[in-house]
C-alpha cells in the first residue's frame, strides 16, 4: 500500500501517521527525516542539499525528489506512507514520473480541518524546555497553571507556535499544497478526513477507508 499524507499544520498528520504505519506495517518516508540522513551521512544528494542550505536557500525540487525517490525504491514491498512530501503539485508530478513502472500512489489521505480550529490548538500548546513535555491551555492543562507536571519547569510557548508563525504557515499550505488535492483527485483516489475531532475517531475513520484497498 502506497498512501500519502495531506493535511494543514496543526491537524494530526504526525498522530494519524504513526498510526497508518503501525496498523498496515508500512514504512514512514519522511521527508525532513531523509533530508537529514542523507546530510549526515554524507551523500552525493545530501551535499548538493547542504551547499544550498549553506547558502540560505531552499532546496531545489529536483533534489528532494531524488532523495524521495531513492528511499521509495528501498521501502518494503509492503509499502509506504509519505509525510511532508510531496508539498507542490510540481513535486507530484515529478513523482508520478519517477514511479513510472514501479506502481502508483494507491491512495492520498487528506485531513480536511478548519484553519480557526488549526489556530486554537497550535496557539495554545506550550511545552517544558527540559523534558520536552506538551501541554494545551485548554485541552491539556498541567496540574499547576505554566509548569509542567514532571519536573517543575515553566512551560514556554515555542517560536513557531505563535499567531503570525501559524497564520503564515496556514497561508503556505493553501497556497502550495492544497493544490495537491485536487491533482490526485483527478488522478487518483483521495479519502477526505474530517480531522477536528478525537483522534482515535480520525484514525477509526481512515482505517475504514483504507480497508477498502486491501480488499481490492
Amino acid at each position: 500500500m502506497r498512501i500519502i499524507l495531506l493535511g494543514a499544520p496543526g491537524a494530526g498528520k504526525g498522530t494519524q501517521c504513526k498510526n497508518i504505519v503501525a496498523g498496515y506495517r508500512l514504512q514512514h518516508l519522511s521527508s525532513g527525516d531523509i533530508l537529514r540522513r542523507n546530510r549526515s551521512a554524507g551523500t552525493d544528494l545530501g551535499k548538493k542539499a547542504q551547499s544550498y542550505m549553506d547558502a540560505g536557500d531552499l532546496v531545489p525540487d529536483r533534489i528532494i525528489i531524488d532523495m524521495m525517490s531513492e528511499a521509495i525504491r528501498e521501502a518494503p514491498l509492503a509499502g509506504f506512507v509519505l509525510d511532508g512530501f510531496p508539498r507542490t503539485v510540481n513535486q507530484a508530478r515529478e513523482l508520478d514520473e519517477s514511479l513510472a513502472g514501479d506502481g502508483a500512489i494507491d491512495a492520498v489521505v487528506n485531513l480536511k480541518i478548519d484553519d480557526s480550529i488549526v489556530q486554537a490548538r497550535m496557539t495554545g500548546r506550550r511545552s517544558c524546555p527540559k523534558c520536552g513535555a506538551v501541554y494545551h491551555i485548554e485541552n491539556l492543562k498541567p496540574k499547576t497553571k505554566g509548569v509542567c507536571d514532571h519536573d517543575g519547569a515553566e512551560l514556554v510557548q515555542r517560536p513557531d507556535d505563535t499567531p503570525e508563525v501559524v497564520a503564515n504557515r496556514l497561508e503556505t499550505y493553501h497556497r502550495q499544497t492544497e493544490p495537491l488535492v485536487d491533482y490526485y483527485k483527478k488522478n487518483g483516489t483521495v479519502f477526505d478526513i474530517e480531522a477536528d475531532r478525537d483522534p482515535d475517531e480520525v484514525k477509526a475513520c481512515i482505517f475504514e477507508k483504507l480497508q477498502t484497498l486491501v480488499k481490492l
